[in-house]
């Protein structure tokens, strides 16, 4: 989010848990929010880190990504301080709840899977999530073992490919600006990790139509603004709504513009502005998590590559199966740029082997 800014011409200022090597580079100032994604962001501490950056500056707004669905008490505490470019605190409320979702979804006649908040006895059916999660790391079969006192749901497995809508939303009206691939990164208790996104999706022009007419309802009905995603599974011609993500998310990464135009349209879809062309985007790209494949004491430096982003810092501890960077590629058609990305995700992983292994790059 803060490389999309920069291209706009902003000066990005950035609170997050990572402190990441790129964010460094790419913000004006950042700031290294107390806590971890295990635990969430806790009001306070992020209140803290958001004026020390703002202390000396004066910040237009405020823009979020993940971390606030399952606790939008926070955006409400932040809203009376900093203008929210993003959905106000109701409408992320709304769309979060799975059972409101649902309800949305049976109203506008978009299929939904089947919810409830009992264990069903059919487990083998079903799958457990988080309400609020983000990321697929929150989901697991029904009857995986989940902390006491945990906000869970269960909902019935539907057939489909992932696939995500990415739409552009100004409080009444849409714009859908793609659809992109989806797919897992499996863990052994995270089944349904994100693994990566790739754009386009390859859609039929009746499927295209049918998820352009989703997008609007969805928009129309939430009063939706600024950039969205919404995930569903396709199996053919069929579609299943699964959740709305109120936010920019991971797919910023496959939907990147030299000009910035998509960052301002976030900004100027916030203030009730549309672009009078939807944005357009040429070829094919791909992005995904490389994730460790051991436990790392302590991340060498690295000379890394352009096509990496969330560059771990060096002397990082890192454990098994945490995310090491972000892997990019662009290519003229979906296979090439999915297998480019591939390709670079194997040779970084390698790289970190054979430094870790004292071994000369």
């Amino acid at each position: 989010m803060a490389a999309a800014a920069r291209r706009a011409g902003y000066r990005p200022l950035v609170a997050d848990f990572f402190d990441d090597v790129d964010t460094g580079v790419l913000a004006e100032a950042n700031c290294l929010v107390a806590g971890d994604l295990q635990s969430g962001f806790e009001s306070a501490a992020l209140i803290a880190a958001l004026e020390a950056l703002a202390e000396t500056r004066a910040p237009i707004g405020l823009v979020y990504g993940a971390g606030f669905e399952d606790r939008v008490e926070i955006l409400q505490d932040l809203a009376p301080r900093w203008t929210i470019f993003g959905n106000p605190p109701d409408v992320a409320r709304r769309v979060k709840d799975p059972f409101a979702l649902a309800a949305l979804c049976a109203s506008l006649d978009i299929p939904h899977p089947e919810i409830g908040v009992e264990m069903p006895q059919e487990r083998e059916n079903w799958l457990v999530k988080s309400v609020g999660g983000a990321g697929g790391s929150h989901v697991a079969p029904a009857g995986s073992w989940r902390g006491e006192g945990e906000n869970i749901y269960f909902q019935r497995i539907a057939r489909g490919d992932p696939v995500s809508i990415l739409l552009l939303a100004d409080g009444a009206e849409a714009q859908m600006l793609g659809a992109s691939r989806q797919w897992p990164a499996p863990a052994p208790d995270e089944p349904f990790r994100f693994g990566g996104s790739l754009r386009p999706a390859g859609l039929t022009p009746r499927l295209e139509d049918r998820l352009t007419e989703i997008a609007e309802m969805i928009a129309r009905a939430c009063r939706l603004r600024g950039l969205n995603s919404i995930d569903l599974l396709v199996d053919g011609d069929e579609v299943t709504l699964i959740e709305i993500n109120p936010r920019p998310g991971a797919t910023l990464d496959i939907f990147e513009d030299r000009e910035g135009l998509l960052f301002q349209a976030h900004i100027d879809g916030c203030l009730g502005h549309l672009p009078e062309r939807a944005l357009e985007f040429e070829g094919a790209a791909a992005a995904g998590i490389a994730y460790v494949a051991h436990p790392i004491a302590s991340m060498p430096a690295l000379d890394w590559p352009d096509w990496a982003s969330d560059r771990q810092k060096a002397q990082t501890a890192l454990h098994l199966n945490d995310p090491l960077c972000t892997i990019k590629a662009r290519a003229a058609l979906p296979s090439q740029a999915r297998m480019l990305m591939e390709e670079r995700t194997a040779f970084i992983l390698d790289e970190l082997e054979h430094i870790g292994n004292g071994a000369p790059s």
